[in-house]
């Protein structure tokens, strides 16, 4: 249980590091920056949240709970949650 647990979050750390990184790659071009070292940038500032969220919850009792891990990585991906979904189908007109 505790190895699934482990490899759940190294792989949801991954997958923040790509999610926050893809999404500056426009505004990266934008600014001049090079997109390599936007992407780096921003995927590593998505870990960083990521890190200190979890550093936090395990200072407050020693332990990592699954609702703990789940609320870190909830205030991560808060864009996906908030972001308000719109439909491309022309159909209903």
């Amino acid at each position: 249980m505790k190895k699934d647990l482990i490899v759940n979050v190294l792989l949801r750390i991954l997958a923040t590091f790509a999610a926050s990184g893809l999404g500056v790659i426009g505004a990266g071009t934008i600014a001049g920056v090079p997109v390599i070292k936007a992407v780096f940038m921003a995927g590593i500032a998505g870990v960083a949240v990521v890190v200190e969220g979890l550093s936090r919850a395990f200072l407050e009792d020693g332990k990592l709970s699954t609702s703990e891990i789940n609320e870190v990585f909830n205030k991560v991906d808060r864009k996906s949650n908030t972001q308000p979904t719109t439909s491309t189908n022309t159909d209903s007109e």
